[in-house]
């Protein structure tokens, strides 16, 4: 567990000149010369409506957190970097990669799919977030606190919360309406961003490692791990009265997150394996709407983070996931109806 890698100076001081850095200060500065370069250079290549809707957003989204977000992360000793933010960009850049080289073969350009990237990237954010916060919502709002203080820890991503399964809808309405308004193939487009989206995810989950979250059940396997005091597990077992107060570490538990990493980064070599053998477009994102659930069926038998909910003894994951098997179920019965086309042709 790696929670911070170090922080981040809110100040740039140079003998007795000194700015801030984040804020209304250096940083904003230059996001908004970049921005205004980066819209400029798009205006004139494609024009006002794709403009807005590739980057208006992204663009006011990154400078709210630079003016607003990251100065009320500061706590004292500058900006923390989190292990499990800095895996969060490490697994967007990873997965747009791979969408990128996927994408040539079967007809949409680098800047189609880095839009269309950043889109996903930034709603997926905010579903995943927005379920969690939910989910537990009594940690963020407990009695006599205000929204207003609550805040700051809802939108601190990097310190970890997210649920992969409430990113699901916002980011899935994100693609349908880019890919409408551009009038670009959207089962081809699934098909081709879908491996990517399982590399993301088990990067995303070496995060989850790092800020030891997304934890297993204890265990007495050789490759079992020990947590420190005050990370999520050594506060669950406490909690429970499976440890003292002063114990120096969790008891061993499964490595539930490299777990669910190993199993999406095969199930991202799988997808990619099977792109030459599927029939029609739409079979490939099939292949991981159908997997993906039933390894998180599985996964979440060993992690004990999720309490049984509605009166089963399934967790919220499990649920979504047989949900998600019925979707991918619909989806297979729907593509069998479909004549047989190459999922390598172009996009019309």
């Amino acid at each position: 567990m790696l929670s911070t890698l170090f922080h981040i100076p809110t100040r740039l001081t140079l003998g007795e000149w000194s700015v801030p850095l984040f804020g209304w200060g250096l940083a904003l500065a230059v996001w908004a010369v970049w921005a205004a370069v980066t819209v400029g250079r798009s205006l004139v290549q494609r024009g006002w409506r794709d403009t807005a809707t590739a980057l208006a957003m992204p663009v006011a989204i990154m400078a709210g957190l630079i003016a607003f977000v990251l100065p009320a992360l500061d706590d004292g000793q500058g900006i923390p970097v989190r292990g499990y933010g800095v895996m969060l960009l490490v697994a967007a850049t990873a997965g747009t990669w791979l969408s990128i080289r996927r994408g040539r073969s079967m007809g949409f350009d680098a800047d189609t799919i880095v839009a269309l990237a950043l889109q996903v990237f930034l709603w997926g954010l905010v579903g995943a977030r927005l379920f969690y916060v939910i989910e537990y919502r009594d940690q963020f709002f407990p009695p006599g606190r205000t929204f207003v203080q609550a805040l700051p820890d809802v939108l601190n991503l990097a310190a970890g919360g997210l649920v992969v399964f409430g990113s699901l809808p916002t980011a899935a309405l994100a693609a349908w309406r880019f890919a409408a308004r551009r009038g670009l193939p959207l089962l081809e487009l699934a098909d081709c961003v879908a491996p990517g989206l399982l590399v993301g995810l088990a990067l995303g989950r070496i995060g989850c490692f790092l800020n030891g979250c997304c934890y297993g059940g204890p265990c007495d396997l050789p490759w079992a791990m020990q947590f420190p005091p005050q990370s999520p597990p050594w506060l669950d077992q406490a909690a429970r009265g499976l440890i003292p107060a002063t114990s120096a570490g969790s008891l061993p538990v499964h490595p539930a997150q490299l777990y669910a990493a190993l199993d999406a980064g095969l199930l991202a070599a799988l997808a990619v394996a099977f792109t030459p053998l599927a029939r029609r477009p739409g079979e490939v994102f099939a292949l991981v709407l159908t997997l993906h659930p039933i390894s998180r069926l599985l996964l979440e038998a060993i992690r004990i983070d999720e309490p049984p909910m509605f009166g089963t003894p399934l967790s919220i994951s499990q649920l979504v996931s047989v949900v998600l098997l019925g979707l991918a179920a619909a989806l297979w019965w729907w593509l069998s109806r479909q004549p047989v086309l190459s999922v390598h042709s172009p996009p019309q």
